[in-house]
């Protein structure tokens, strides 16, 4: 059977792109890493997609880049990993952070190397009380990629990430909350239900404002006070003469949960 390495299903709103390479814990193959760009690019056209919920099949959500892959491609000599970097790894990373609509990550098992930097770049991370994640890089003598030494000292300070990725140690899902690397720990039982239910959440949400509050957050660290209150102001402009505004307005004045649009 030949194997899809990503899996993809719109449901109200909810885009939910799935690593499915779970034999390899979904490990990352060209083909694979090509699926999910092309999702991400779906994602980022097709109006009806009001939130994305990045996971994987099986025991692991992605074990980080294929080895045996690399290895195949080297053919015993030297093997240069920045070509894949640029042409596959980089625009993932790009296009989760700069996707004009919120991205929950569940991370329902091992989260290790690149992917563990790929669930940094959502917005949201959820784990399993299963789940730890692991900056595996140094084990092989590589250093991080996909984004990481970019991310992971903003969420958790300098000291813990030079730690993480210089001793390769695991971090369980619990010390990965308690550090401030991921959102919340969800019960492994009923992982897949509770992440779906807050990515649904996140689809009924007002999406133009959730897209705002991305890109105001990742600038506010390269800007200064007033920079920032500047894009506020921006930002703050264009929601206003929204139409999920108006509906956010009537439904707090007529006591009602509010049915946006995503307008």
């Amino acid at each position: 059977m030949t194997e899809t390495p990503i899996l993809t299903e719109l449901t109200d709103g909810l885009l939910t792109i799935r690593f499915n390479r779970p034999d390899s814990l979904n490990s990352l193959n060209r083909a694979l890493l090509e699926g999910a760009n092309e999702a991400f690019e779906r994602a980022a056209k097709d109006e009806e997609v009001r939130a994305v919920m990045l996971t994987g099949t099986g025991r692991g959500f992605c074990a980080g880049a294929d080895l045996t892959e690399a290895s195949a491609s080297a053919g015993g000599g030297p093997y240069d990993m920045s070509d894949n970097l640029r042409q596959l790894y980089d625009p993932l990373v790009l296009a989760i952070a700069r996707l004009e609509k919120p991205v929950l990550c569940a991370v329902n098992g091992i989260a290790a190397g690149a992917g563990a930097n790929f669930a940094l770049a959502c917005d949201i991370v959820v784990a399993s009380d299963k789940a730890y994640f692991l900056q595996a890089f140094a084990r092989i003598g590589v250093v991080p990629d996909a984004g990481g030494t970019w991310f992971l000292p903003r969420q958790i300070g300098l000291a813990k990430a030079m730690g993480l990725m210089m001793l390769a140690d695991k971090v369980d899902a619990k010390e990965a909350e308690r550090l401030g690397l991921i959102w919340a720990v969800l019960p492994g039982d009923s992982f897949e239900e509770e992440a779906r239910a807050l990515g649904l959440r996140l689809a009924k949400g007002p999406t133009q404002v959730h897209g705002s509050i991305k890109a105001m957050l990742r600038a506010s660290f390269g800007n200064t006070l007033e920079t920032q209150l500047a894009l506020e102001s921006r930002y703050q402009s264009l929601a206003s003469r929204s139409e999920d505004f108006r509906e956010g307005v009537m439904a707090f004045l007529q006591k009602r949960d509010a049915n946006f649009k995503g307008k």
